[in-house]
């Protein structure tokens, strides 16, 4: 959890998310997080072994991993596992095909997660795109938030399903409107439901006005946490309360906004 002290305990936030394309990852030693998740975009932003390993002797540091992708598939070329540290954990995912190739996308998800859990037995799974499989491993689910994560939640929890579930979501702590749609807007017209809701060629950050800006205003509070830190801390209860167990925010506004001071 949050240090006390820290205006972010109010979110009630369990974990930060960063992305080492946008910053430079060993700044996450100035947040207030026990817990500190990296994103894979591309091998060329893979942090250095020292880095990680700076960082995993102060935080619970988790990596993601592609398992399609090569240096990283357990059933074929796994080169890259050699980066990470003891003490850095794995976040396993089908991986994002904007950083595969046509070959890694064609590659069985299944067989491949498999053979990563039998590796790390305590990694995380991310469900984006596979969730039954995901939910089959029994390991940690890690989802990205959704307007039907409650009801998922939920659901899966009277089903019986005992272990741990993360919820990942951009996180903008402000009430600022276009500050919101700046930062989340782009990110949340991806989504399904709300791509086809949106007019053809409408913008997508501050500018968007009407209908457009009408559906990115609701969408971002369907698919991040946004506003104040206690309107976004309320809502991280209402999902702990339905089976969530941690909650792990992305700034959106860039890692300055999570930063201690």
């Amino acid at each position: 959890m949050l240090a006390s002290s820290h205006a972010l305990a109010r979110t009630g936030l369990d974990a930060a998310a960063l992305k080492p394309a946008e910053c430079d990852v060993r700044r996450a030693h100035s947040m207030p997080f026990e817990t500190v998740t990296i994103d894979y975009e591309g091998r060329e932003h893979l942090p250095d072994t020292e880095t990680l390993r700076e960082l995993a002797a102060e935080k619970n540091v988790l990596m993601t991993v592609p398992v399609r992708a090569d240096g990283f598939d357990p059933l074929g070329d796994d080169s890259l596992f050699g980066r990470l540290p003891d003490g850095v954990g794995t976040v396993f995912v089908a991986g994002h095909s904007a950083y595969l190739t046509e070959d890694e996308r064609s590659r069985a998800i299944a067989p491949r997660l498999g053979a990563a859990l039998e590796r790390s037995p305590d990694g995380w799974v991310g469900t984006e795109g596979i969730e039954r499989v995901a939910t089959a491993t029994g390991a940690t689910q890690f989802e990205l938030l959704s307007r039907s994560t409650t009801r998922d939640v939920r659901a899966l929890r009277a089903a019986g399903f005992d272990g741990t579930v993360a919820v990942y979501a951009p996180t903008v702590l402000t009430d600022d409107e276009d500050a919101i749609l700046d930062a989340v807007g782009a990110y949340v017209a991806r989504r399904k439901p709300v791509a086809r809701a949106l007019p053809d060629d409408a913008p997508t950050d501050a500018s968007a006005d009407g209908r457009a800006r009408n559906v990115l205003s609701a969408a971002s509070r369907d698919f991040a946490l946004v506003g104040t830190a206690t309107e976004v801390g309320e809502r991280v209860e209402e999902l702990k309360a339905t089976g969530v167990d941690l909650v792990v925010g992305y700034p959106a506004r860039g890692i300055d906004s999570f930063l201690d001071r």
